[in-house]
């Protein structure tokens, strides 16, 4: 069995040979790597089941410092108009929001939009994933956007504001964020990804950072519009929803609309050994080990003992990637990522406790 073979198995919720693992550095704890190992590809050195893939560079290049008074040195831009301030600590940043002084739709609808439905990168897509593909590895898309999107160029203040009380503006920010990451999704689908990643943080530690109702109309038809679109491309290939935070009132709708995988299922805010007694017949989880407390806190040993809490209690039958639940930061001492590596190796082989 191959490691995509393997991970296919866990998210379609079936006994795999083995519990599959994954995690993120922060560039501070990759060089860390880099000097530990003498090695620069941490995703080929551990042998992770999947590679995530994103588009190429654009090729199209627009002035955003425009839609600013003021900009200090050092920012940068995305092709979406997204700002980065650097922030002074590691690899932090702060987000400049270009239409945040926009007063009406037409603004926003006149705003440059990226070529991410230009063809010359999607072919690039398409070939990663059949090199991956022909290396026994499955591929991930990373990552469709909606809200996320148009809160970034918005300012999250004032989209939730548009929400409640303009949805003229509330319309123009969402639907075009929508109306090119529903042709992203199938567009990833035709490519031939095994998983798409829908980005879309809508949690806080306590719980929603809006009204449940408010979720559903505004934000629930657009990402039910994007998955259909993909799923009609290609039916088999899988849902990967990302929320950090508490977004337990929200679970049911999100299988409604056709999320297979839920991530990162954030053991401070939820309970995912309740949450795969609940829904472990319909989501796959991805994630449940602890980056605010466990990785940066915890001994060794407490990693070790969280690892296996998790397989016995959120992977049993299968339905577990373990990942922790964040790019691991600079706070994390790099022996309880050897500790995780260690026990999810020993202890995830699934004729372990049997």
């Amino acid at each position: 069995m191959t490691e995509r073979e393997n991970l296919i198995r866990v998210l379609r919720r079936q006994k795999p040979d083995h519990v599959p693992f994954y995690f993120e550095l922060c560039p501070s704890l990759h060089e860390e790597f880099q000097r530990k190992t003498g090695q620069t590809d941490y995703n080929e050195y551990y042998q992770f089941p999947i590679r995530y893939i994103g588009l190429p560079p654009s090729r199209l290049q627009h002035d955003f410092t425009r839609y600013f008074d003021h900009l200090k040195p050092g920012v940068f831009f995305n092709e979406w108009g997204v700002g980065f301030e650097p922030h002074g600590f590691e690899h932090f940043t702060v987000f400049l929001h270009a239409m945040e002084k926009f007063t009406t739709p037409e603004e926003v609808m006149a705003f440059p939009a990226p070529d991410v439905l230009a063809d010359y990168r999607w072919a690039e897509v398409e070939r990663q994933t059949r090199e991956f593909h022909d290396r026994g590895l499955a591929v991930a898309f990373s990552e469709i956007m909606i809200f996320e999107i148009a809160w970034y160029l918005r300012g999250l203040d004032n989209l939730l504001a548009d929400m409640l009380v303009d949805e003229k503006m509330a319309r123009a920010c969402l639907n075009r964020s929508r109306d090119l990451q529903v042709k992203m999704a199938e567009n990833a689908a035709r490519a031939g990804v095994d998983v798409i990643l829908f980005g879309d943080d809508i949690g806080t530690q306590r719980g929603m950072m809006m009204d449940p109702e408010l979720w559903r109309q505004w934000i629930k038809p657009a990402e039910k519009m994007a998955i259909s679109a993909a799923k009609a491309v290609n039916p088999d290939v899988f849902v990967f929803y990302h929320s950090d935070g508490n977004i337990n009132d929200v679970i049911d709708d999100l299988i409604e609309i056709g999320v297979e995988v839920l991530n990162p299922v954030q053991p401070e805010c939820v309970d995912p050994i309740a949450i795969k007694e609940k829904y472990g017949d319909q989501l796959a989880l991805w994630g449940t080990i602890g980056t605010q407390t466990t990785m940066p806190f915890g001994t060794p040993e407490d990693v070790r003992r969280t690892v296996q809490e998790m397989i016995e209690g959120a992977g049993y039958d299968g339905g577990l990637v373990l990942a922790p639940t964040h790019m691991l930061e600079p706070e994390v001492p790099y022996e309880n990522i050897e500790a995780f590596l260690r026990a999810v190796k020993e202890l995830g082989q699934y004729g372990h406790y049997q």
